[in-house]
């Protein structure tokens, strides 16, 4: 397992971050994951036992079911906390109360002290907003997020699912007030969805901030379990849960180039998937989930693998992002400026 700084700041995440949203199954995380608590503790076994020191969880990951089991894992097996790094996320809604939802000061606050109780833990190492609040203005959220920061509850601060504008504007309002600003990102990416390479991934590059993929197989659509002739896979999250979207005749593309791939490999598909997306710069660490222990070890075994550029090519060929104003203009007016 290779280890990598978390954006612009001394922390050290492993190349693979472990996600927990299988964690529990309740409500409509029940397609997703059951996973309860002698599971997990494996899980988390295989986890720790690879040199994975980077775990994500959510206080709406059922409910709060995924931090109470990540949390109840962590004493069971007897971990050194100080080993690891535990991420977790505040603005879904987690009750009945009009103040339970949202990135307001109080439900901010409120938030953190419940994920705390779960977790059975003293801090958050990294606490994501974890999408738009509409109604809260940014300058609440910001400020909020530094005093949460001061309190020692928790240690950095990160952001998921906002617009490339919004990030930079939040950074703006923390700079200018000496505020703790975002230190990393969280979005979707997969050879599917390579959406975030017009202005996430610039971005992060330009501020040095820590990007960290979520569903790198796109739901599992990039397992290798689908294809053209077989539509369904029994027991995929995805035959019941059919999200994050994707285009599926372009994806099928994609599914013959990763498996002819892998072919050459000896590998999986999921593997070659997997392994395209931690090799993009400036990824820091690819979270991945699992339901059992088969399925988290094929995906850990990935990190063994390195493209080559002919591989590479043939992947970003079949994948590319098609040309979008501005970044056509931009790519040809900066022709000139090249030695």
């Amino acid at each position: 397992m290779k280890y990598n700084f978390f954006g612009n700041t001394g922390l050290i995440v492993s190349e693979i971050c472990f996600g927990t949203m299988t964690f529990g199954g309740k409500g409509m995380w029940e397609a997703i994951g059951k996973v309860q608590q002698a599971e997990v503790n494996e899980l988390m076994k295989v986890v720790v036992d690879s040199g994975i020191n980077f775990i994500d969880t959510a206080n709406v990951y059922s409910f709060g079911e995924s931090e109470k089991l990540l949390g109840q894992s962590i004493i069971d097996l007897g971990f050194n906390r100080h080993d690891l790094v535990i991420a977790t996320k505040v603005r879904g809604k987690m009750g009945e109360g009009k103040n339970n939802v949202g990135l307001s000061r109080y439900h901010i606050f409120q938030s953190v002290d419940e994920s705390l109780k779960r977790l059975q833990l003293d801090h958050i190492d990294i606490l994501y907003v974890h999408g738009v609040d509409p109604k809260t203005p940014i300058e609440e959220t910001m400020r909020a997020l530094n005093d949460i920061v001061l309190t020692g509850k928790v240690r950095y601060i990160a952001v998921c699912n906002w617009p490339a504008w919004m990030v930079m504007k939040a950074q703006g309002i923390a700079a200018l007030n000496g505020w703790n600003k975002f230190e990393g990102l969280q979005y979707y990416y997969s050879l599917s969805s390579r959406d975030i390479e017009r202005e996430i991934l610039p971005m992060a590059t330009d501020q040095k901030l820590a990007v960290m993929p979520w569903s790198p197989l796109a739901g599992g659509f990039l397992s290798g379990k689908y294809t053209r002739n077989n539509e369904k896979s029994a027991g995929s999250r995805r035959d019941n849960f059919d999200f994050p979207p994707v285009n599926k005749e372009k994806a099928y593309d994609i599914i013959d180039v990763i498996a002819q791939v892998g072919q050459q490999y000896n590998v999986s598909a999921a593997q070659i998937a997997l392994a395209w997306v931690r090799q993009q710069a400036p990824v820091t660490s690819t979270i991945i989930g699992a339901k059992n222990a088969a399925q988290l070890q094929d995906n850990i075994k990935s990190t063994e693998i390195t493209l080559s550029a002919d591989d590479l090519k043939k992947i970003n060929e079949v994948s590319a992002l098609p040309k979008e104003y501005p970044g056509w203009m931009v790519e040809r007016q900066s022709a000139d400026r090249e030695l």
